[in-house]
């Protein structure tokens, strides 16, 4: 494995002019909506004056929108996405939880799969959106950029599919769920890693941008959707949060969740959902056919355990119903949902523990059911001796740190794919990222002494088609936390978890391999593990990190290397002749 050699072998007329209009608006909303078809979009990333909470600043935006437009494609379309960067920042764009089949050129992560697209540069995303459909989304992905760069992923299915549950009466505008600072979030994350301290927190929670009325200054900025008494709506929702997994509810309302990070679930109800930075969700709303009230507030909260400061704070949308005999009465009290308190971890678990995959004949779970590899990961928080030259101000004078398997990911100065694509190894990257703890411990315990984290641009090379079990572990380090670890190029099945420290001979014997969820992204819970399995079947070099901005920030992500098949269809395709260059 930790060879260079290894890293070789190791996607009437009146009627008439009603069905026309109809048709002219869906062609208006969704480009040219047939099967197997080209989408062309534009992004023009500029710096344009916003004001929330009575802040006026100069943010990154996609075509001056915040946040960014919505993509709209079909399950088999190609999506062709010209990005001109008329900012002063480096900037890339990731499209979250697509797949990318032999395609890493199109992934996005900057110094993984290409050099970021600097000041006055272009770039063209070309690629082709394959055995998926469901929610998704895109944002920036290079330092903290995407908290003002996001927008959704809608992929519809093929058309003539259909949903694999009771069609809803309309589907209702994508929720991004944000975080808004009144700082420049690049001054904020550079001070911190200064510093070596915590970053500042943010000022409020957003949905699609908007703060809502718990905020000064913001009644003005709430998020509203218009509904129908007794119908059921289709409701997407997407955590783009920089730095917190939200729990979200709507008041006097039951949700029934239907998908996860684009993958159909078995249905279930719930009344509060957790949703991670990264993670997708779709929902049916069933309205009340006679609600007491004319509006119910929506809301977002923190869920954290962290030991450091967070934004503790509540943010409210609202969902309007259409006139009825409540509204007319002018009752204008605005019921909010009970949402868990900010640690509840219980709550946290007992709705993990509800999702399935459908696991039918059309929508299989192919879990892998031998393993080529077994892997364990630690994963959580660390330190760095503090420069002699300077005072720190993290853990007792040491700067923060974060790693998986104590390994601290270093940055490149040079795109790791178009390395491996070119085989220049030497000085980039090196394979011997540890796939066991290199000092074991008991790690959801006492913490060891020395929590100093070492450092290194490091992947795990993988043959192609290698089954692969991954044991995420979560450690007590700086305080037990929830990590949500998000894999590029894959999606993988979740077929265990639990609290403490994962036992390998007894912990495989409940896991679940008829129908467990498959997801992009997955919280190792707090003072747990989680086991999920994937299929190295798509070649090239794919990210895995933390969710969290300021802990991808600290080191907490690596890369898995996967060689290219024998035939012609398991290689990576050639780089496009645009790649920008570092």
């Amino acid at each position: 494995m930790g060879t260079l050699h290894g890293l070789r072998n190791a996607d009437s007329s009146s009627s008439s002019a009603c069905r026309f209009l109809a048709a002219l608006a869906v062609l208006l909303a969704f480009p040219t909506l047939t099967a197997g078809l080209t989408r062309h979009y534009t992004f023009n990333v500029q710096m344009t004056n916003v004001t929330r909470l009575c802040v006026t600043k100069s943010i990154p935006t996609v075509n001056g929108q915040f946040p960014g437009p919505k993509l709209v494609v079909r399950e088999g379309d190609r999506l062709v996405v010209k990005v001109h960067n008329h900012m002063n920042y480096n900037v890339s764009f990731h499209w979250h939880g697509i797949r990318q089949l032999r395609n890493g050129w199109a992934d996005g992560p900057s110094y993984i799969t290409q050099c970021p697209i600097q000041g006055g540069g272009s770039y063209v995303y070309d690629f082709t959106v394959t055995g998926q459909r469901g929610t998704l989304w895109w944002h920036a992905h290079i330092s903290w950029l995407r908290v003002h760069l996001y927008g959704p992923l809608v992929i519809l299915p093929k058309r003539g599919e259909g949903f694999p549950f009771p069609r809803p009466y309309k589907e209702l505008p994508p929720i991004m769920f944000g975080e808004w600072f009144n700082e420049d979030t690049e001054a904020v994350i550079n001070q911190a890693l200064q510093t070596g301290a915590g970053p500042n927190i943010s000022d409020a929670y957003t949905f699609n941008g908007l703060p809502g009325p718990t905020y000064n200054c913001s009644s003005k900025d709430t998020y509203k959707v218009k509904v129908q008494p007794g119908r059921t709506y289709l409701l997407r929702l997407i955590n783009s949060a920089l730095n917190d997994e939200l729990f979200f509810g709507i008041a006097n309302h039951t949700l029934t969740v239907v998908e996860a990070d684009a993958n159909y679930v078995k249905p279930f109800t719930a009344k509060t959902l957790v949703i991670s930075p990264g993670q997708t969700m779709n929902v049916l709303l069933t309205t009340s056919p006679s609600p007491a009230f004319p509006a119910y507030a929506m809301a977002i909260a923190p869920y954290t355990n962290t030991q450091g400061t967070f934004d503790n704070t509540t943010a409210v949308a609202v969902l309007e119903y259409a006139p009825t005999r409540a509204s007319a009465t002018g009752n204008n009290h605005l019921p909010l949902p009970p949402l868990p308190r900010y640690n509840d971890t219980n709550a946290v678990a007992n709705f993990s523990s509800k999702f399935r995959s459908l696991a039918t004949a059309r929508y299989p779970a192919r879990v892998p059911r031998t393993v080529d590899r077994h892997v364990l990961f630690t994963v959580g928080l660390g330190t760095d001796p503090c420069p002699s030259n300077q005072t720190c101000q993290g853990p007792n004078g040491t700067k923060f740190a974060a790693s998986i398997n104590n390994n601290s990911f270093v940055r490149p100065r040079v795109a790791l794919l178009e390395a491996h694509y070119q085989r220049r190894y030497a000085g980039v990257l090196m394979a011997n990222f540890p796939t066991a703890p290199p000092h074991p411990f008991n790690y959801t315990g006492t913490p060891p002494n020395n929590t100093f984290v070492m450092h290194g641009t490091r992947v795990v090379p993988l043959a192609f088609n290698t089954s692969v079990e991954l044991v995420l572990q979560g450690t007590s380090i700086q305080g037990a936390e929830s990590h949500p670890l998000h894999m590029h190029g894959f999606n993988f099945f979740v077929v265990g978890q639990g609290f403490g420290n994962y036992d390998p001979v007894n912990d495989p014997a409940n896991y679940n391999l008829v129908d467990p969820v498959e997801r992009n992204t997955v919280s190792v819970p707090t003072g747990g593990w989680v086991a999920v399995r994937f299929l190295a079947d798509n070649p090239g070099v794919w990210l895995m990190h933390c969710h969290f901005d300021v802990h991808l920030s600290w080191g907490l992500s690596m890369a898995w290397l996967v060689n290219d098949g024998p035939l012609p269809s398991q290689k990576m395709l050639p780089p496009p002749s645009d790649l920008p260059k570092c």
